[in-house]
């Protein structure tokens, strides 16, 4: 008798197959306790409504989720879910009530669940005290807490007695940058900025300490650091090797980007180019490097795929952009040197051939290789600009995350509603728009469901969301999706 085939625990091969397992982070305490003069520090460019961004914004992300990965959980149910006598306990990782989805995964979840490890807890306490300042008396005290209090208090700084120890993390909601998976391989990060060191910290202990990633062990990467980085300035520049997975796109099995930007260095392309091609993960990686500017932070800021023939992005990087087509000759002319900092560069390498990389001129240009080359897409490849490609709107709306979508499926999008003239370049292309409350209800009266959506931009909630600088491709990190035909 034949063995049936397993699911695998772990597996992505692309942005758009049906995403079947993911990690998520909900908006903890943490976010409210953010104040004006950390909030760059921390940052964050503005100060977040708690619960606003709770039940009136994340709530939606969380049921949709569910609906399409782990339907069980939530049909039939969103009235008494969301009863005001329910208090959002279904919602609170912290809670009996919590709805603990073994595919839409909460990470203070899986933190919590390796402390319950004496020698595990043990370990994390001094790491997380050593890496805070934090008093032997305190420390003393934390090995005190049970798990679930321990796992809050590493999240948000704050104990259960309301007595903040430490700084919060509140980029912990961008399960994204905390590592990626590639194939059945997962790249831990390197954060960039010391916000968000303890979130790789604790990254690191839940991937090699908790069952769900048991099987995987010698697949966790890091990237290692330079020989005698140490010595190194205290910045190290291009030298210093910093990876956030917002930089990081799984495009086909074979094929991975990795951006170099704000918060990516060329050094940890280059090591993680060297580590993936040893490992035999992926056979090519195009790097893709973007202005480092606050504007674009992660390369998923500036495009995202929606259909293996559509993709979305910022009309900056076009070719009628880069080549100035719209420009007069003189004009063209005399502006087609911009200051290096502003340029898109983008290099591919094959792991048989590093020594002959392939170059693009421009991000379309390259997409449209990988629809057509690595996806095998006979159709018309079709780009949908931000702000539909009209100024001020494009920079208005990449700067709240317009090019910053997650497809549960392919053609199936999540985006803000605030990005107007980005959802009208979505009706133009033929995509029905929907909100996130309107089809939830048609979920719950049998209208339709996650199987029938095809080509549909889901409008969610973002007036607090967006002040928080990510989209939802930022606030997830999927552990497994379908592959591909």
């Amino acid at each position: 008798m034949a063995k049936k085939a397993t699911t695998p625990q772990l597996m992505v091969t692309s942005e758009i197959g049906t995403l079947r397992r993911l990690l998520v982070h909900s908006p903890d305490s943490g976010l409210g306790k953010v104040v004006p003069s950390k909030a760059q520090d921390w940052l964050f460019e503005d100060i977040v409504h708690l619960d606003t961004i709770r039940r009136k914004e994340y709530d939606y992300y969380t049921k949709v989720l569910l609906y399409f990965l782990d339907p069980e959980k939530v049909k039939g149910k969103l009235s008494a879910i969301d009863a005001p006598q329910r208090k959002r306990n279904f919602y609170k990782p912290g809670h009996k009530d919590f709805f603990k989805s073994d595919k839409v995964i909460e990470l203070q979840w899986l933190l919590a669940d390796i402390l319950n490890n004496q020698k595990t807890k043990l370990k994390l306490v001094a790491s997380v005290c050593a890496l805070e300042g934090v008093a032997y008396a305190t420390q003393m005290h934390m090995m005190e807490l049970d798990a679930d209090a321990l796992a809050k208090l590493f999240i948000s700084g704050t104990s259960d007695d309301n007595e903040m120890l430490f700084a919060p993390i509140p980029n912990f909601i961008f399960t994204r940058d905390i590592g990626i998976v590639i194939s059945d391989h997962v790249l831990l990060n390197k954060p960039a900025r010391q916000a968000r060191t303890r979130e790789a910290l604790l990254a690191k202990y839940i991937f090699f300490n908790h069952p769900l990633f048991a099987a995987f062990q010698s697949k966790i990467l890091e990237i290692p650091e330079k020989h005698h980085h140490f010595l190194n300035p205290k910045e190290g520049g291009e030298k210093k090797v910093t990876l956030e997975g917002g930089d990081v796109m799984v495009v086909s099995k074979d094929h991975l980007l990795i951006g170099v930007s704000e918060r990516t260095s060329w050094e940890a392309a280059h090591q993680a180019i060297n580590l993936l091609f040893e490992e035999k993960v992926v056979k090519k990686v195009t790097v893709v490097r973007i202005p480092k500017k606050r504007d674009y932070m992660h390369i998923d800021t500036v495009f995202t795929q929606v259909k293996r023939n559509v993709w979305v992005m910022l009309g900056n990087f076009s070719k009628k952009a880069v080549k100035r087509l719209d420009e007069d000759p003189v004009e063209r002319i005399l502006e087609n040197a911009p200051k290096k900092d502003e340029k898109i560069s983008l290099i591919q390498f094959h792991h048989k051939q590093l020594d002959k990389p392939v170059y693009f001129d421009n991000l379309e240009a390259l997409l449209e290789d990988i629809s057509k080359n690595d996806l095998g897409c006979k159709e018309k490849v079709k780009f949908i600009y931000s702000g539909n490609n009209e100024f001020p709107y494009d920079a208005r709306e990449q700067w709240t995350d317009s090019c910053n979508l997650l497809a549960i499926k392919e053609g199936v999008v999540l985006g803000y509603d605030r990005n107007d003239k980005t959802v009208d370049a979505f009706k133009h292309a033929g995509f029905n728009v929907v909100h996130v409350a309107d089809l939830l209800q048609d979920f719950e009266a049998g209208k339709t469901s996650p199987e029938q959506l095809k080509d549909t931009f889901i409008l969610m909630p973002s007036a607090e969301l967006s002040r928080a600088r990510g989209g939802f491709h930022c606030m997830s990190m999927p552990l497994l999706r379908d592959e591909i035909d």
